[in-house]
């Protein structure tokens, strides 16, 4: 007989409870673009606040990549390419 208190939960990858259709949006650092150029661009392109936009910005220069939306496929698309057009390197996992 186990007592199940002892037992501990398994936990799921973060990626296993996303549901089929949840998709992420990442921005990748570079050395061209400056900081207010990049938030500027979140703000306008991803419907980030000022706030929003600076972390990602931060977090994608100092780790080289940040998760910048999450979402349906067809809206992170239009934001891909919008971020694309402003010469931002994003990609959609």
């Amino acid at each position: 007989m186990t007592d199940k208190s002892t037992r501990k939960p398994l936990l799921k990858n973060s990626h296993e409870n996303k549901s089929a259709d949840s998709h992420v949006l990442l921005l990748f650092n570079d050395d061209i673009n400056t900081f207010d150029y990049v938030i500027d661009s979140l703000v306008e392109v991803c419907d980030h606040t000022g706030v929003q936009a600076e972390q990602c910005a931060i977090l994608a220069h100092y780790k080289g990549k940040s998760e910048i939306k999450s979402g349906e496929l067809s809206v992170l698309e239009r934001m891909r390419s919008g971020l694309s057009r402003k010469g931002l390197i994003s990609i959609i996992e």
